[in-house]
């Protein structure tokens, strides 16, 4: 029987009385790059330490290629490659060595895809890791993971020790070797414009919302800024959007001068809602915004 990747079904989890998930649940599909988003303490990596079974929930199923997160079996855990928040390497190991040494667990090895992003880095196999910038060792640890050519890729945070430079790379490899439609990948990172080009669906997790799952190019059409300059009327604004419909007013941002309006509707229901303030004698106007705008626009500043 063929199953999905990911399979989440009415996941609760709590940390004292800070519940993290109530009710969550997620299908991904084979052949799709989802992106999780949220602010920190969201539970980003928490469900990726639920889903790789190494911490039970409070309630709920989940199951990676139809195997329950926390009994995991060897066979299909062969078909995950997880990178895991941090980047960890041996030190005292060549490029070649590295290499070698990891091979020897998999069976489905692909030594090309190791070699063919280490050698971007321009650096001898016979370069010890140990002698690497923090970014130089970060490709080799990628490196290593997708060598492993495995069905579902995790990577917790793969950002961290990448410049500008060194993510673009990454990103461009996974374009290449992985968006083939055989491969799934679940992503997180605090660096939003990598995700521009690249994934399929996102996932936002936020404290008083349920999940979010939309395709990016739906998000970026749907949700909508609109900004609102009130100068010295701060007061009568704030009587007036308090009649607004709360159900599709996503987030509002208030600045010295202005407050910025975020909505996850279509432009009809919106144009309504703003019709009924009467804004006549205010500056209203629709924003531009990319792909950080409006992650920040819809999970909130702060």
């Amino acid at each position: 029987m063929n199953c999905h990747p990911i399979e989440i079904e009415n996941l609760f989890h709590s940390y004292g009385k800070r519940e993290l998930y109530h009710s969550l649940s997620l299908t991904i599909p084979k052949g799709k790059v989802y992106a999780l988003l949220g602010k920190n303490g969201v539970g980003k990596t928490s469900l990726i330490q639920i889903l790789m079974g190494f911490m039970r929930p409070n309630g709920g199923e989940c199951r990676v290629f139809g195997d329950p997160a926390h009994t995991i079996r060897p066979k299909t855990r062969e078909r995950v490659g997880l990178l895991f928040e941090r980047h960890l390497a041996y030190d005292f190991f060549t490029i070649e060595q590295a290499e070698k040494f990891t091979r020897s667990f998999y069976k489905n090895w692909k030594s090309d895809l190791y070699y063919g992003l280490v050698d971007k880095l321009g650096l001898p196999y016979s370069h010890r890791i140990a002698n690497m910038s923090e970014g130089q060792r970060s490709q080799i640890v990628l490196g290593l993971i997708l060598a492993q050519d495995p069905e579902l890729l995790i990577l917790d945070d793969y950002s961290m020790g990448l410049d500008a430079g060194y993510r673009r790379l990454f990103i461009d490899y996974l374009c290449e070797n992985l968006k083939d439609g055989e491969h799934t990948v679940v992503i997180t990172s605090h660096v939003i414009q990598d995700m521009q080009n690249f994934v399929d669906e996102l996932v936002f997790m936020r404290k008083d919302k349920p999940a979010l799952v939309t395709s990016l190019d739906t998000f970026m059409e749907e949700f909508t800024c609109y900004t609102i300059v009130f100068k010295n009327n701060e007061g009568d604004i704030r009587k007036r959007l308090s009649h607004m419909n709360s159900e599709i007013v996503v987030n509002t941002e208030w600045h010295k001068d202005y407050v910025q309006l975020f909505f996850y509707a279509s432009s009809d229901i919106i144009l309504k809602e703003l019709q009924k303030l009467d804004l006549h004698d205010f500056s209203v106007q629709k924003s531009y915004m990319d792909i950080e705008d409006a992650f920040i626009g819809y999970t909130g500043r702060y």
